[in-house]
């Protein structure tokens, strides 16, 4: 488990849970958890396109993600922002399936975009991945309160005199570039699960933003870490042990929380 072999895997993991739980708090307060399932998949066709081209996956996804992010601020202009983020996954989707068709010899990497493949990774990887982490960090350190004010209230944040609508594409730029390095970890299918779950748990432990996303980012840690162990003893994909944990976390937390949220009610009712 602690071969030389794995020291990338362990590493990149780590990165990864790192920003997946930075993220992921935004994501929760924000209400943004289909943007947070929608450009994964989005992202499926940027690898595809890469892979027919014969160029660096990582370099494909990034492409997708950005494109996605454009048409749904565009989109999102004009309409519903649900519905814009619906259109640019069902376009992106098609286009990943016309990728798929130009070619006979992409099962393997379409089964580890699907279901994640942490196993393997190289120098030039995590070397990648270190880039856009440290990306997505700085850009969260300069909007943690534009971002952390516009999730509350969009009027507050244009009291301040700071576009709301400036602030929401930064944030889906960090979820497409978050989105971008998690994928080949977990898989497409199973983004969502990684940033919503831990980050969830943490809400429901903690109401106050500091210590939320520092529990957010020992959750996702600790959710990865373990996938990664009953991966390797199991011979099972990471993506299913990341999953499974992921809904536990949540489950744990609404458990948590849900007690707490009917003592006030019994309160007023007893007096």
């Amino acid at each position: 488990m602690f071969a030389t072999f794995m020291v990338n895997t362990w590493l990149v993991a780590t990165i990864v849970a790192v920003i997946a739980g930075l993220v992921g708090f935004f994501v929760v307060v924000r209400g943004a958890s289909f943007a947070a399932h929608a450009l994964p998949l989005g992202t499926f066709p940027g690898a595809a396109a890469a892979s027919l081209l014969g160029v660096n996956p990582l370099a494909g996804l990034v492409v997708a993600a950005a494109a996605g992010v454009v048409g749904i601020s565009w989109l999102g202009r004009r309409g519903r922002h649900e519905v814009a983020t619906a259109l640019c996954l069902v376009m992106l989707l098609g286009l990943g399936a016309l990728f798929l068709s130009m070619t006979t010899e992409y099962s393997q990497a379409v089964y580890a975009l699907l279901f994640g493949e942490v196993l393997g990774v190289s120098d030039s990887d995590l070397v990648s991945v270190a880039i856009i982490s440290a990306a997505c960090m700085l850009l969260i350190a300069l909007l943690f309160r534009p971002l952390l004010l516009g999730s509350v209230s969009a009027e507050l944040l244009e009291a301040q005199r700071v576009s709301s609508r400036h602030v929401e594409f930064a944030f889906l730029a960090i979820l497409a570039l978050a989105t971008a390095m998690v994928l080949p970890v977990v898989g497409a299918l199973l983004v969502f699960s990684l940033m919503v779950g831990p980050a969830c748990a943490a809400r429901s432990l903690s109401s106050r933003p500091g210590p939320a996303v520092f529990l957010s980012v020992v959750f996702s840690l600790l959710t990865v870490w373990a996938a990664i162990a009953l991966s390797y003893v199991s011979d099972w994909p990471v993506g299913f042990f990341v999953g499974t944990i992921g809904a536990l976390l949540y489950s744990l937390g609404w458990a948590w929380r849900r007690p707490r949220k009917q003592r006030p009610a019994v309160h007023a009712a007893v007096r």
